[in-house]
């Protein structure tokens, strides 16, 4: 079943089974979603790139005053304060201004918490996007593919996304943290000819970490399969071979 889109700003925190306890920040509008990507595996379906063009996005004063109140109802600050939400957050065009909103209520109400965000990587070739990662303490960015036409085929990105692009914006980001989901099935990613160019990337690219997964939610798509967890820790084990920090999860 796949999951519904989120309604507010704020929500949780939830538990993430790679990063602990998560307060989630969504800067995207309510019950759309806003994404670069049409994934095969999205937990929240398909994308309409139509709406995606028509958004409405909140307010950075809106974010604010959500995040303060959020803080405020909390027992104890959560682990991180983590950009996700319905769709891709740096899409949002006041996406730096947000990021030191951010940054200073959590620095004013819970500077125990860190701040982190969940990124598809398609905005990260902007210097601007990049500034304003540099200043997060965790980034997560997507990196499924190894190859344009996996990109293609597998993240499915709106007109004028281009792998390439990608790739180079990866690269000038320093201290990356690589997320990959990969399946099985007639379009899924795990093969050979994909993971060998996937590793030369990573190798590009020079993350801190890399978190290997596969299916966990609901997804749309008929033609993929979750991955047993025999074949993670296999990608797994390639990647510490190669000199590449890894965790399957």
């Amino acid at each position: 079943m796949l999951l519904e889109l989120q309604s507010t700003i704020i929500y949780g925190p939830i538990q993430s089974r790679r990063i602990g306890s998560s307060l989630g920040v969504n800067v995207l509008p309510p019950k759309v979603k806003t994404c670069s990507f049409d994934c095969l595996y999205c937990q929240y379906g398909w994308t309409d790139f139509a709406l995606v063009e028509t958004a409405e996005y909140p307010k950075p004063e809106e974010v604010r005053k959500a995040l303060e109140t959020a803080l405020e109802e909390l027992k104890e600050p959560p682990r991180w304060i983590t950009f996700s939400g319905n769709g891709e957050p740096t899409l949002h065009p006041e996406f730096d201004h947000i990021v030191d909103i951010v940054i200073a209520v959590r620095d004013e109400r819970a500077p125990s918490s860190g701040t982190a965000i969940l990124s598809n990587s398609t905005m990260v070739h902007r210097p601007e996007i990049r500034k304003a990662l540099a200043k997060l303490d965790l980034r997560i960015m997507k990196l499924d593919a190894g190859t344009p036409e996996m990109f293609a085929s597998y993240s499915r990105p709106a007109p004028g996304f281009t792998f390439d692009r990608l790739l180079e914006g990866l690269a000038a980001l320093d201290d990356v943290t690589i997320q990959s989901l990969f399946t099985k099935g007639t379009s899924g990613n795990f093969s050979e000819e994909n993971i060998a160019a996937w590793i030369g990337c990573l190798k590009s690219i020079d993350p801190v970490m890399v978190q290997i997964y596969s299916l966990d939610r609901g997804f749309p798509s008929r033609e993929i399969e979750k991955l047993t967890p025999g074949e993670l820790e296999g990608i797994e084990r390639r990647l510490k071979e190669e000199g590449i920090p890894a965790q399957a999860f």
